[in-house]
C-alpha cells in the first residue's frame, strides 16, 4: 500500500463532508406549522367542525381527495356523505376552500414544512386571497 496515509485521509475528508449536513443540522427542527383555521367562513358557522372529523382530516385529507376526483370525475357522483352522515357536494373549490379560504396559511405550511407539492392547482384554479 503506496499511498495508504492519503487514502485513509481522503476517505475521512469524504466521511465528514458527507454527514457535514445531519451533524449540522442535529437539535435544530422546525417547528410544526398550526395552520391557521381563523377564517371568516368558519368565524360564521355555529359548529366549527370539517366534514370529518380534525385528526382525519390532518392525516387522510389528500385520500379523501383522490376519491372525491375519482368519484366525481369517473364516476359522476358529487355528493360525498361523511362519517356522520351529513352529505356535502364534492368540490374542492366549494366545499373545502369556502371555508379554508387562506390558502397561503392552511394549505401552503404543511405542504411546505411536509415538503410535498400537491397537484390540485394543475387543474383547479388557486383562490384569490384578500389583503
Amino acid at each position: 500500500m503506496y499511498n495508504g496515509g492519503k487514502i485513509l485521509l481522503g476517505i475521512f475528508v469524504f466521511l465528514a463532508l458527507a454527514t457535514y449536513p445531519f451533524y449540522n443540522n442535529i437539535g435544530k427542527a422546525n417547528a410544526r406549522p398550526e395552520p391557521s383555521t381563523d377564517t371568516p367562513a368558519i368565524q360564521k358557522l355555529a359548529q366549527k367542525k370539517c366534514i370529518e372529523p380534525e385528526a382525519f382530516m390532518k392525516s387522510e385529507h389528500m385520500q379523501l381527495l383522490n376519491q372525491w376526483r375519482d368519484a366525481a370525475v369517473r364516476d359522476g357522483n358529487r355528493i360525498y356523505v361523511a362519517g356522520d352522515g351529513q352529505r356535502y357536494d364534492i368540490s374542492l373549490q366549494n366545499t373545502c376552500m369556502k371555508c379554508h379560504s387562506n390558502k397561503k396559511e392552511f394549505c401552503d405550511s404543511c405542504h411546505n414544512y411536509a415538503g410535498v407539492s400537491p397537484y390540485c392547482w394543475d387543474c383547479h384554479l388557486a383562490p384569490k386571497e384578500g389583503k
